[in-house]
């Protein structure tokens, strides 16, 4: 190739180059316009159910159409984008959207740093207020007084089971459920500074991360010490505010590496690689149908031959799926049980409802969570 044509050719190609370039910066342009003309209308929305309210406190966020949402854009998305990248695009408009209508406040189980924040920024967007709690049941208590609007607890992991402390919460409490996320758990082995991985003599972690890492731990770090505390976020925090030099570690995740400056030795040790957590949104009030939902009720049975049977027939004679079915001691009776049941459909669908009355028949007593869309990312 002679040197004329290879200029030719650079030429031509930085051409095309500033032509895409160009293309992109109108795109940019066109799209700044549209958000900010949604962001009007937004206002406009807020302005109106204000208005509609009469006093009383508008709902301003709105869960089954978010959902309903995020399920038509995915649906609607022809790529190169993954229609997840698109859902999540989408939630964050909508977060900052609705934050112009009404900034929320989401309470969470804390500290900072916990995968529960990374369930709640994931469902809500980053423009609400979070604010960390200690325990479950005081997040419960925050949103039952209405200091916050909404709170995110873990309710069950993929390897290690339900968390018993959230459904015991629900028991006593009026909150309902008014959505549900499913996050992917990855733990990371989490160091202050470079460190040999066998000279690592102490493991902090939240029990149940130490046993979602059991056989990792085993194999690469069978003599460390295991260290169980309050959360993954408190193990990364304690490796950060170590004294140089100490041969220290917590399995934690990404965010809880970011937030406290930690050196990941080892990405992805949880041995299951589907590994799961699904957190519930809890709030005070009722949710209409989004079309694709799911409801969770508690049921006390009489202590009596074939009582599960008789709970469980309705749904197969109403061609109902039973998603979830867990046994929790009573606390009314010596060996006595309550069911925590999980089953697809909205509690205003006929087929659901006939469900309910014949539980709620043959049950001592039955008490509806919720209803409210299946998780979409």
């Amino acid at each position: 190739m002679t040197r004329r044509k290879a200029m030719t050719r650079k030429v031509a190609g930085q051409d095309d180059l500033d032509q895409c370039r160009a293309q992109i910066d109108g795109i940019d342009t066109d799209i700044l316009r549209l958000l900010n003309q949604r962001a009007e209308l937004a206002l406009k929305v807020g302005d109106i159910k204000t208005s509609n309210a009469a006093g009383a406190d508008p709902q301003f966020y709105r869960p089954e159409r978010e959902a309903d949402i995020l399920r038509k854009k995915m649906a609607s998305n022809t790529g190169p984008i993954a229609d997840e990248e698109i859902a999540r695009i989408f939630r964050e408009i909508m977060s900052v959207c609705l934050a112009l209508e009404k900034p929320m406040e989401i309470a969470f189980l804390g500290p900072a740093g916990t995968y529960t924040q990374a369930a709640a920024m994931k469902h809500f967007g980053h423009s609400v207020n979070i604010a960390p709690l200690p325990s479950i049941d005081e997040v419960f208590r925050e949103v039952e007084a209405g200091t916050a609007n909404y709170g995110v607890v873990p309710v069950e992991n993929s390897t290690e089971g339900m968390v018993s402390s959230t459904l015991d919460s629900f028991m006593d409490s009026p909150l309902q459920i008014c959505g549900e996320v499913e996050l992917r758990i990855h733990h990371h082995l989490l160091v202050k500074e470079p460190l040999e991985q066998d000279k690592i003599v102490t493991i902090y972690s939240h029990e149940q991360s130490l046993a979602q890492c059991r056989q990792w731990l085993n194999m690469h770090l069978p003599n460390a010490e295991r260290v169980g505390v309050s959360s993954n976020a408190e193990a990364a925090r304690r490796v950060a505010e170590a004294d140089a030099g100490a041969c220290i570690a917590a399995i934690a995740g990404d965010l809880a590496a970011e937030l406290y400056g930690l050196q990941k030795l080892a990405e992805k040790i949880e041995d299951r690689p589907d590994n799961t957590t699904r957190f519930l949104i809890i709030g005070r009030e009722q949710i209409p149908g989004s079309g694709q939902d799911k409801t969770s009720i508690i049921v006390s049975s009489r202590n009596k031959p074939g009582a599960l049977y008789h709970l469980l027939e309705p749904f197969q004679g109403n061609n109902v799926s039973l998603t979830r079915i867990e046994t929790r001691p009573s606390r009314t009776g010596t060996w006595g049980y309550v069911f925590f049941m999980d089953f697809e459909g909205h509690r205003q669908e006929q087929k659901v409802q006939s469900v309910l009355d014949e539980i709620e028949a043959e049950a001592v007593e039955m008490k509806i969570l919720g209803s409210y869309p299946v998780a979409v990312i």
